[in-house]
């Protein structure tokens, strides 16, 4: 496996989780500095940046797993990445639909 395979597997395991992190702290934050700001559009939009780099780390790990034998460590790594993508899009998604259901103000 090269080294920008590698890197690819990296960045695939570490983003979708940094993606969440920082979408639920942003969110988190624009609710206590104004609450009026959590709501439409900038709940659902964050949301959609957040999806797009769970999107985009399964995309860096899906060649690396599709390539790899059957076995190897990097391909194990590429999968895992590649499920890891998905959960955490689940989470930020289930979130970002709480920001049409609940309105931003209400405690």
């Amino acid at each position: 496996m090269g080294g920008r395979s590698r890197k690819a597997v990296g960045t695939a395991l570490v983003l979708p989780p940094l993606a969440w992190f920082f979408y639920q702290q942003g969110m988190g934050l624009t609710q206590q500095l104004d609450c009026s700001t959590g709501g439409l559009p900038v709940g659902p939009a964050a949301g959609l940046l957040a999806l797009l780099f769970c999107a985009a780390a399964a995309w860096l790990g899906w060649p690396v797993a599709a390539e790899g034998r059957k076995g190897e460590m990097p391909r194990f790594l590429a999968w895992l990445a590649i499920g890891g993508a998905g959960i955490f899009a689940l989470a930020i998604l289930l979130q970002a639909v709480a920001t049409f259901i609940e309105p931003p103000c209400w405690r």
